[in-house]
């Protein structure tokens, strides 16, 4: 996970903080939402896939999360992470357009029980197909905002394993759709991440609060627990269980460990226009969104 030593202004920091301590203490429940009538046939049952929105990705050594599941025109099938999780350069190192990356086509391994000594078991393989560093660096985007927040990447799944696939967010449910308008200052954020640092799933499933936007590409969230390396990529729901966005970094000040959150809306916008992937579109979890005790 990259570095970054801004995040929110103070002021919204404080407005958030009282909210924040209510939080504490609150005890997550062990199931996501019940299942709603109607199933996607070609997705497999939530309780039986291999292969979900959490899921752990390997790419050259690095390990991050899957944020959702898209699908395209023809039906194929893909996992979205974040795009400097390829990337080459030093975790300081924030700018997608000017940090060496791994090309298209650099294979990815998805797995699930994963640390730093055993990289899980493996449950499906695929190849980075569109990272938004990579296109950035070709098309010549030079905007600063666009070049630092800009963080997404998408694998496609070898066609053997899309039947193990389900696009429910763990524990929450959902996706309910793509949220256009993000997550306002002091709105309640869901997300679930597998980090192999972290000793067990329980603290997978991680609920917050958005401190509100860091310009027009990200957002900044605090959560318990919050996201550490591992964690990113992860996907973020808001108060109504929309998508809105993808872990993208940890900041140091003014609120050690918040995390900076690209928004998806701008990144999918961008790579329907640059990836030559037609009718790119998140999928929908089968799973109703629950945001029990919370909710």
């Amino acid at each position: 996970m990259r570095t970054r030593p801004v995040t929110a202004p103070a002021a919204v920091v404080l407005a958030v903080l009282p909210l924040m301590i209510g939080l504490i203490g609150v005890l997550l429940p062990t199931s996501a939402g019940a299942a709603t009538a109607r199933r996607f046939d070609s997705w497999a049952p939530a309780g039986e896939a291999t292969i979900t929105p959490g899921v752990q990705m390997y790419t050259d050594g690095s390990q991050c999360t899957a944020n959702f599941v898209y699908t395209d025109r023809r039906g194929r099938v893909y996992v979205g992470y974040a795009a400097h999780c390829a990337g080459l350069g030093e975790a300081t190192d924030t700018s997608g357009c000017a940090t060496p990356t791994l090309p298209s086509g650099t294979k990815v391994r998805l797995a699930r029980g994963g640390n730093l000594a055993s990289g899980g078991t493996t449950v499906g393989r695929g190849r980075l197909v569109y990272s938004s560093w990579e296109t950035m660096q070709r098309v010549g985007t030079t905007d600063a905002d666009t070049c630092d927040y800009n963080d997404f990447a998408l694998v496609r799944l070898q066609q053997r394993f899309a039947r193990s696939v389900n696009p429910s967010v763990p524990f929450f449910g959902g996706p309910t759709g793509l949220s256009q308008d993000g997550a306002p200052a002091g709105s309640q954020v869901y997300s679930y991440g597998q980090s192999s640092l972290r000793p067990t799933t329980l603290l997978s499933p991680k609920v917050g609060l958005s401190l509100g936007a860091f310009g027009d590409w990200s957002w900044d969230v605090y959560t318990l627990t919050p996201g550490v390396p591992g964690d990113s990529g992860s996907g973020l729901l808001d108060a109504d269980g929309a998508a809105f966005g993808t872990l993208s970094t940890v900041a140091l000040a003014p609120l050690p460990l918040s995390n900076g959150v690209g928004d998806l809306a701008s990144e999918l916008d961008f790579a329907r226009r640059h990836s030559g992937i037609k009718g790119l579109r998140l999928v929908k979890g089968t799973e109703s969104f629950s945001a029990l005790p919370l909710g």
